[in-house]
């Protein structure tokens, strides 16, 4: 209902099988799904899409709270990763943030923020750093978004939390897992520039030139 009201096309499945079939059947950008089914589970689905290469972007939702379940689902490529009870604004807010990064963008100037070796393209998802581009969730874009706009700061795991996700229901684990997926793209190696520093029992402070 809530996103009909938001002005997009919705196909129900009941069933991973079901789902499946509609995906092999219909045009989908963007699967909500649900990772406990009747029929099996959402991973199963998931690991069909990956698997065929398909195409369609991913919201997972879950009740499991756990920080190795949202690192398996994200890592078999779930786009985002949403724990219940969840607010519907909300998912109807990250479902059109996916679709906007799917879509082909306007002809009007991108979002662009530099810091050092990193240049963040905010409108079109896409991180550079030392010259090397990396495509990167909403999530992820407006995390580095508030980091590189305040460079050398510590903030606050609730602040982050409440700015990156525009609620006060703050999730530790949920804001781990991203902070994680970050460091392996700004981190990658034993040698690389130390972007993100671990405040601890407060939060995180984001290095302006890496050291």
């Amino acid at each position: 209902m809530h996103l009909e009201q938001a002005e997009l096309q919705v196909i129900e499945a009941t069933s991973g099988r079901q789902a499946i079939r509609y995906l092999q059947e219909y045009p989908i950008e963007l699967l909500i799904l649900d990772l406990m089914m009747d029929d099996g589970n959402g991973f199963e689905v998931l690991q069909y899409l990956r698997k065929e290469n398909a195409g369609p972007l991913v919201i997972a939702l879950s009740a499991r709270r756990e920080v190795q379940d949202k690192i398996l689902t994200l890592g078999l490529g779930a786009d985002d990763y949403v724990t219940k009870p969840f607010s519907p604004v909300e998912l109807v807010a990250r479902v059109q943030a996916q679709l906007r990064r799917h879509r082909p963008h306007s002809s009007y100037p991108a979002k662009i923020l530099r810091l050092n070796k990193l240049v963040l393209d905010i409108d079109n998802y896409c991180l550079r750093n030392d010259g090397k581009s990396f495509t990167v969730t909403p999530v992820e874009c407006r995390l580095l978004e508030l980091f590189m706009q305040n460079p050398d700061r510590v903030l606050t795991k609730r602040e982050i939390y409440k700015h990156v996700w525009n609620h006060e229901n703050f999730d530790d684990n949920n804001l781990s897992v991203f902070i994680s997926k970050l460091r392996s793209i700004l981190e990658p190696t034993e040698g690389s520039l130390h972007y993100l520093h671990t405040i601890r029992g407060i939060g995180y402070r984001f290095s302006g030139d890496g050291q």
